[in-house]
């Protein structure tokens, strides 16, 4: 069986120590405050994530840049030239062109290299959503499930890997087209907080209201009591916007809910790529389920 390996991108908002233990390549995504522009790497070495929250809630604009196909390329064929096959799990196409980067690289380096394999996978996932389908990739290539079986797995179970989360501050999502002008004053007025998750078509879809913090934080855990597939058997991630208490709540009630030890729930910060759309204050909750 060739070697491989797995490729994904910074939006899956692993640690650094995360990427390291699972053998992963980590393709930077680019996010441009005040004029530079700068790379998202696991590591944070181009800008503390603490300093891009700050930059958020003091009005500055961050945008985000998908990967293009010739980073892709760039990014690949080092791996390829070593004689290894590539198995990319990408950012969805719902949020993102860098899967259909991906797909136009691969087929443009397959002519290249012919005897190396080169599979792509749309995710239809993001921040740790994507992280936890790339872990359960990685254990399983780790553990010597060939390239193919993997990339079946992935295929076949994206659709159960469920994103529910909550933000803070509306105007965030409505700068980004995810709410009405209208909705984010009147929300932000009553104390109003919406739920949303990703559906299958990788796309935010905003799902219910609760009224305060602590309600819409509950209101996530209630979504996987009612969805999860053996929950107490479950590893969960949980990502956040520079709120860590917050995502610690959450932690602590689907320990106390499912019986899940903490040290099966991981937690991580939004990188700029979600956390530029979706605000400071964001929290997320990610576990396998029956069904999005």
């Amino acid at each position: 069986m060739s070697e491989y390996v797995i490729v994904t991108d910074s939006s899956a908002d692993l640690s650094a120590e995360l990427v390291e233990q699972l053998e992963l390549s980590i393709l930077p995504l680019a996010f441009i405050l005040k004029g530079k522009t700068y790379r998202d790497y696991p590591d944070r070495r181009e800008m503390p994530i603490g300093a891009i929250y700050t930059s958020l809630r003091e009005g500055e604009m961050v945008t985000t840049a998908a990967v293009n196909v010739a980073e892709y390329q760039a990014h690949l064929e080092p791996i390829l030239a070593a004689g290894k096959d590539v198995l990319v799990l990408a950012f969805s196409s719902g949020l993102s062109t860098t899967c259909n980067s991906a797909r136009i690289a691969a087929q443009e380096l397959a002519e290249a290299y012919p005897e190396r394999k080169i599979l792509v996978v749309d995710t239809l996932c993001a921040s740790l959503g994507q992280g936890l389908l790339v872990w359960y990739a990685a254990r399983m290539r780790q553990s010597g499930k060939s390239i193919e079986e993997v990339r079946d797995w992935a295929e076949a179970n994206k659709l159960h890997l469920c994103h529910w989360f909550t933000v803070d501050d509306l105007h965030f999502l409505k700068r980004g087209g995810r709410v009405s002008a209208a909705t984010a004053v009147v929300g932000t007025m009553l104390q109003i907080k919406p739920v949303l998750h990703v559906d299958n078509e990788g796309h935010l879809i905003n799902m219910a209201k609760a009224r305060g913090r602590k309600a819409a934080l509950k209101a996530l855990v209630d979504h996987m009591e009612q969805t999860a597939i053996d929950p107490a058997g479950q590893t969960v991630f949980i990502s956040h916007g520079d709120c860590l208490e917050d995502a610690q709540f959450v932690a602590q009630e689907v320990s106390q809910r499912f019986g899940i030890p903490l040290e099966r729930i991981v937690l991580n910060e939004i990188g700029p790529v979600i956390g530029a759309h979706a605000g400071p204050g964001t929290v997320a909750l990610f576990f396998l389920g029956k069904e999005r």
